[in-house]
């Protein structure tokens, strides 16, 4: 006993055909549609381009622009030849938590994603300084960088608003390319 499609109201009917063909793209193994196979239709809302990266291992990296995927191919080569390391891709920060307000409403977490995060190979000391008081102050550590790869349309308010509660928060200058 089946319940016909063309018998449910127009808003179910959409639903249970866009679950069959779930359900019949997982019997085929087809993989999901990228962005940047993406034909004509509604342009991007930055002009930008979604671009494909393959690593040596095998496995597809996908940014949401061309200068992103520029700027990982420079970060790559920057680890390769040693002078950073830990280099990650869309790292969430946490800037503030989720809350319930005084009235009983749960406010939302305010989150923030760094396009990359890396450790940067510590800058070597001044020849004026004594090596041991420059080892006080840098203890040799690789300083965490997070960088953000921007363009004009895409600094906006909000962006502000979180860069400025990174270094509220965390003290961390995120650096625009």
């Amino acid at each position: 006993m089946g319940v016909d499609v063309k018998d449910l109201p127009p808003a179910y009917q959409a639903q249970a055909l866009r679950k069959w063909a779930e359900q019949e793209r997982k019997k085929k193994r087809l993989p999901l549609p990228c962005p940047a196979d993406a034909g004509p239709g509604k342009p991007a809302k930055y002009h930008n381009k979604p671009t494909e990266r393959v690593t040596a291992a095998g496995n597809v990296l996908r940014f949401d622009s061309r200068k992103e995927a520029l700027r990982y191919d420079e970060l790559a080569a920057l680890e390769q030849a040693g002078k950073i390391r830990e280099l990650r891709m869309q790292v969430d920060f946490t800037l503030q938590e989720a809350f319930t307000d005084g009235e009983g409403r749960r406010v939302r977490a305010i989150r923030y994603r760094a396009d990359f995060t890396y450790r940067r190979k510590p800058r070597w000391p001044l020849p004026s300084m004594d090596p041991g008081e420059f080892a006080d102050k840098m203890k040799w550590e690789w300083p965490l960088v997070v960088e953000d790869v921007k363009s004009r349309a895409t600094r906006t308010k909000e962006y502000i608003m979180k860069r400025k509660l990174m270094k509220e928060r965390f003290n961390i200058d995120i650096q625009e390319v």
